[in-house]
């Protein structure tokens, strides 16, 4: 029992450093997005006050076309290397 008890714990913290790893991976490819846009020389209330009103955007009434339309900016300049729209 002790045995099967100590792999588990062994196997819960593998997964939880696992899951860290990943949200870590996540939020660095998350800050090179700003970086690329170019938003980096900006302060950190004009990155985030952009990055809410993207939501409220989103969330609006033409929400769904928001999104077509930011979709089809972000796509293009991933695939050409183009930083702005």
């Amino acid at each position: 029992a002790r045995r099967r008890l100590a792999r588990a714990e062994m196997s819960l913290a593998r997964a939880r450093e696992d899951y860290r790893k990943a949200d870590t991976r996540r939020k660095i490819r998350l800050g090179g997005l700003v970086i690329k846009a170019g938003l980096d020389a900006e302060s950190e209330a004009v990155i985030f006050g952009v990055l809410l009103d993207a939501v409220a955007n989103l969330q609006g009434p033409d929400g769904n076309n928001e999104r077509t339309r930011l979709q089809e900016v972000g796509s293009r300049a991933l695939t050409t290397g183009d930083d702005q729209p």
